[in-house]
């Protein structure tokens, strides 16, 4: 009995293992058939997909006409009072396009961090790049930029100038055509001196070439853009009691604002 006992419960292990054999094969022609039929069809099996969200444009070619965008523009204009002095402002997350050239703020931003030596946190590794060599924090999500386009006949001073007239025009101040010229000795007026020590703080960015461009001084019409950083700017011109303006001191490098009495 035990013999034959035996010999039944292989034959039941041989038969079980047969069965599931002839499952797996019946599987696997399955799987190769539904593959080959999605490669003669040209479909594929679906595949997991994230949608990245674009930028929010600002389109300066329509800014005139698009009511809605003009509107926007002109509140974000008069929170800081800079009627004239810019044609945008923008914030990090959004993206510009003048012309035929459409850029981010964020590709901008990100070549001005790298200008400065700040490294940028995010993959913008490139060809040729050493992998970690941009790799790190800065964070500006809450700053705002002003944008002014360069048009034909402008030069940077001009450019400022008409920022700085703007802001103290807000303020009821109004400066006269010749504050930042020279005083009869050449010296240096107060504003002339904010003026100068303002370029450090301002880039000018090639949206057609889609960089920074290192000579401050070239500027060509509707393929540059003038980007001011307003935080900065602002925490620069809020402490100056123009009164006082011509006491301001300035060596090249370093500023110095009198304190108001």
């Amino acid at each position: 009995m035990p013999a034959k006992s035996s010999g039944k419960v292989n034959k039941i292990i041989i038969f079980s293992i047969i069965i599931i054999l002839t499952m797996a094969g019946a599987i696997g022609v399955s799987l190769f058939m539904k593959s080959h039929s999605n490669k003669m069809t040209g479909t594929s099996a679906p595949e997991n997909r994230i949608s990245i969200k674009a930028p929010p444009l600002i389109d300066y070619n329509t800014l005139e006409k698009d009511e809605a965008l003009k509107a926007m523009m002109q509140r974000r204009k008069e929170k800081y009072g800079l009627e004239k002095g810019v044609n945008i402002i923008a914030r990090p997350d959004e993206s510009l396009k003048i012309g035929n050239s459409t850029v981010t703020m964020r590709e901008i931003l990100d070549s001005i961090h790298l200008d400065k030596g700040n490294i940028i946190e995010g993959n913008l590794l490139q060809p040729g790049d050493v992998p970690g060599s941009k790799t790190a924090v800065y964070t500006d999500t809450n700053d705002v930029y002003g944008i002014y386009i360069v048009q034909p006949g402008d030069n940077i001073w001009n450019i400022h100038y008409r920022f700085l007239k703007s802001y103290f025009g807000h303020r009821g101040i109004a400066l006269s055509p010749v504050a930042d010229e020279p005083d009869i000795k050449g010296h240096s007026s107060g504003v002339g001196k904010i003026l100068k020590f303002s370029e450090t703080m301002v880039y000018i960015y090639n949206v057609k070439d889609r960089k920074l461009e290192a000579d401050i001084h070239l500027i060509y019409p509707l393929s540059k853009i003038v980007v001011f950083n307003m935080k900065e700017l602002f925490t620069l011109l809020d402490q100056i009691d123009y009164p006082r303006a011509n006491h301001i001191q300035f060596d090249g490098e370093t500023i110095w604002i009198p304190t108001e009495q």
